[in-house]
């Protein structure tokens, strides 16, 4: 449970951030909430020789609207996403998955960039950012790249994010007429979910995805293909397993985290009015 030995930079703009990845590569791993990183630092799954804080990047904490979207600034920390008023009113979704990441200390720390930026299947932020259709910009020595949610996460861990390049801002549509509801099972509440739920219904049309329930986060294409075959809750919930991938462990059977998966959706459906 202890990290292996690293050194560390403090960088105080986005094109320092920039420079350290360029001259380390992927020896470096940038730091602010560290509430992703560190843990698999303790296990040594991930084990970087430089840690660049980016916790003064002050321009990367921001909530705003631009065309019909809200954009946020990756170091926007967990406890002001979930209380700010553009995101309860435009992406409620967001703000309830968010309000169930940890303990109010974790959250006051944590960033929505760090919740994303490691892949993690097991996060809670990434499987909202999935039914609400994100979109995740990444700046690199190149200039900047939009890249949807949906291409983001490529492996167990791993994202389409570059060695020299650091996610700067995620933009989320803005869908103030929709029903949604964010569902997680989990033994203890600052636990990590043992399976949890992101579901979106807007104007007929559908978003749903899981956690912990695959190698990425997982969107629930079946069950979005149902719902717009006209299927009801039920119905849907029933091909909420197919496609997944989940593990056992000491929490949770393989066949009964798949059993949490249609369980947890079609409550998140009937909540979202399904």
């Amino acid at each position: 449970m202890i990290p292996a030995n690293f050194d560390y930079l403090r960088v105080d703009s986005v094109e320092g951030a920039l420079e350290a990845l360029q001259e380390h590569g992927d020896e470096a791993k940038l730091i602010a909430g560290g509430h992703s990183l560190l843990p698999l630092m303790k296990f040594r799954l991930s084990a970087p020789a430089y840690l660049v804080d980016i916790n003064r990047l002050d321009d990367l904490k921001y909530v705003r609207e631009e065309n019909g979207s809200l954009v946020i600034g990756a170091l926007t920390r967990h406890s002001d996403i979930e209380a700010n008023s553009l995101v309860k009113e435009n992406a409620g979704l967001l703000a309830s998955a968010t309000h169930h990441v940890g303990d109010p200390q974790v959250r006051h720390r944590g960033t929505i960039g760090g919740a994303i930026a490691h892949g993690d299947p097991a996060s809670d932020i990434p499987s909202a950012l999935l039914a609400l259709n994100a979109t995740v910009v990444v700046t690199g020595p190149e200039g900047t790249r939009d890249i949807p949610i949906d291409d983001f996460f490529v492996g167990f861990l791993e994202t389409d994010l570059k060695d020299d390049e650091m996610l700067t801002q995620i933009k989320v549509p803005s869908v103030p007429d929709a029903k949604w509801s964010f569902q997680k099972f989990n033994r203890r509440a600052q636990d990590w979910a043992i399976v949890g739920a992101s579901v979106l219904v807007n104007n007929g049309q559908s978003g749903v995805s899981l956690v912990n329930m695959h190698s990425t986060p997982f969107r629930a294409t079946a069950v979005e293909e149902a719902i717009a075959s006209g299927a009801n809750a039920k119905e849907a919930s029933e091909q909420a397993a197919i496609g997944t991938e989940p593990t056992s462990d000491i929490n949770a059977s393989v066949d009964y985290r798949k059993h949490l998966a249609r369980v947890l959706v079609k409550r998140g459906l009937e909540e979202a009015g399904l």
